[in-house]
């Protein structure tokens, strides 16, 4: 949450303040939360194992908006109040998605490598156009998921001059959108982002079958939730040439493992999950976090998830 540009002391005014900046496996998460009332986290998994160890956890405070870390029903079952933070990254996680279209559009990394290795400098030509860019202006761009940061991607696609495809499953009216179903979006998009949440319906949803039916050379991006890609194929389509690209910043496993299938496929942009950590969008996921607990700790929950 912090790389020492923002105060969690704040949260004193509420009670007694422990700060553990890591916790791995059931045995550390047991021993940190001890006996607390109230249990704040980010990444964290919360299982049914670990809540039957811990007796005096009433509330739990998510500084995220996904909370497939948590085992709901165990804490339905255990009366423990569980309060997400939504709509604090929305500007954040949609710059990162342009990040990745421009950088895939403008060749803006390779170029800049090439220069420095002494590209230019050796170059007989004024503009040595060696790596071949695009236009973004007229291409179409696929929206899985149509909650804040679609909405935001696609303000931000139209101010492009893109048109925008959404697929998603709950009903919604916007006459700046066109709203269709998952294979045709799939079938007429040059560039598709995902946002959706991990559920059950969406886990692995981009396989071999979906990629086989995006166009030849589509770009592909993932803001939201490592788990909605298989990541073998994924690989598959890049090394194929099937996608000429893709912008990942959310992976399968968290941090990143060695044998990831990712590392080394082709024409591929990974950032490691901080398409939400701006310092803006910290400072207004914390001041959510604490409303949310003012909110509990004076009966009037918000933002509740169970």
């Amino acid at each position: 949450m912090t790389r020492g540009d923002l105060d969690l002391h704040v949260l004193e005014k509420y009670g007694e303040l422990t700060i553990y900046p890591t916790t791995h496996g059931e045995e550390e998460c047991v021993k940190h939360i001890g006996d607390a009332d109230v249990v704040l986290l980010n990444k964290t998994e919360i299982t049914a194992s670990i809540l039957q160890r811990v007796n005096h956890v009433k509330y739990i405070g998510l500084f995220a908006t996904g909370y497939n870390v948590i085992d709901l029903d165990a804490c339905k079952k255990r009366g423990i109040c569980v309060c997400n933070a939504g709509g604090y990254s929305t500007d954040g996680v949609a710059q990162t998605v342009f990040g990745f279209i421009l950088n895939h559009a403008c060749r803006t990394a390779e170029y800049d490598a090439f220069v420095k290795a002494g590209g230019w400098v050796r170059s007989t030509t004024f503009s040595p156009f060696i790596y071949p860019t695009i236009e973004i202006a007229g291409k179409t761009i696929g929206l899985i998921g149509y909650g804040a940061i679609g909405k935001k991607v696609a303000v931000i696609a139209r101010a492009f001059g893109m048109r925008v495809l959404v697929h998603t499953r709950t009903p919604q009216t916007d006459d700046t959108v066109t709203f269709v179903p998952f294979d045709r979006l799939l079938n007429e998009s040059d560039f598709v982002s995902v946002h959706c949440p991990l559920t059950p319906q969406t886990a692995k949803i981009f396989d071999t079958t979906a990629f086989s039916k995006m166009k030849k050379g589509a770009y592909f991006i993932n803001t939201s939730r490592g788990g909605v890609v298989v990541e073998e194929d994924l690989r598959t389509a890049l090394i194929s040439g099937k996608l000429s690209g893709a912008g990942i910043d959310v992976l399968n496993t968290e941090p990143m493992q060695a044998d990831c299938k990712l590392l080394d496929a082709p024409n591929i942009t990974i950032t490691p999950h901080v398409a939400w950590a701006s310092l803006e969008t910290r400072k207004r996921l914390l001041d959510i976090v604490c409303n949310n607990l003012e909110g509990y700790l004076q009966g009037k929950p918000q933002n509740v998830v169970v």
